[in-house]
Parts: structure tokens; C-alpha cells; sequence
């Protein structure tokens, strides 16, 4: 299988989240950043670490992305996601915004 290629700064993202590193997980959001998790939406460095903490990397999640699309500004991750709280195939809907990340939406892939 070819090497996928993710743009930044959602491969440093991921790269972060696989690491399990907190502080570089949240300092990739631009400051009104938010994560929309199934409908489920999380603003700002303290929602978005509360969720995290739980769901995220508190949960020692990893992604192993098999896809990438990328349309206009959207970078969508297509890829395993597999953690203590949730696994599965899944969507992740990047929008970047001058080199960090102002929204990360995720779905069933």
C-alpha cells in the first residue's frame, strides 16, 4: 500500500493524538477551535480537553488513516480509530486555519 500523504496541520495532529500528547492535541486548535463528535460539539481548550481526557487521548486513541480527501479548504481522514472508549472505521473532517486546526468534525467513516 503507498504511503498516504497528509498535509499539515492535520499530520502533525495526528502524529500528536498517536503519541498521546495532550498538550500538542490541544495547542493545534486556533483559539475558538471546536471538535463536533457525532453531533456531540466541544469549544475552546476547556471543552475540548474535558472531552479528550474521556474520549480522545485520555482514552490512549490511535488512528491509522487508510483515505485522504481533500476539497477546497476540507482535509477528510478516513481511517481506524481505536481507543479505550470507541473503535471503528471513522470520518474526520478537518478545517484548517493559518497552519492550526479551527474544527474537527468526526463520523461514521
Amino acid at each position: 500500500m503507498a504511503k498516504l500523504t497528509i498535509p499539515e496541520p492535520v499530520a502533525s495532529f495526528i502524529d500528536a493524538v498517536n503519541r498521546h500528547d495532550e498538550e500538542a492535541f490541544l495547542d493545534a486548535f486556533v483559539a475558538g477551535g471546536y471538535v463536533d463528535d457525532w453531533g456531540r460539539t466541544f469549544h475552546g481548550r476547556d471543552q475540548l480537553k474535558a472531552w479528550s481526557d474521556t474520549e480522545f487521548i485520555g482514552a490512549h486513541g490511535t488512528l491509522t488513516p487508510r483515505e485522504v480527501d481533500i476539497e477546497g479548504d476540507v482535509i477528510t481522514v478516513k481511517g481506524d480509530w481505536e481507543a479505550t472508549h470507541a473503535n471503528g472505521f471513522s470520518s474526520f473532517e478537518f478545517v484548517p486555519e493559518d497552519g492550526s486546526i479551527a474544527s474537527l468534525t468526526i463520523r461514521e467513516g
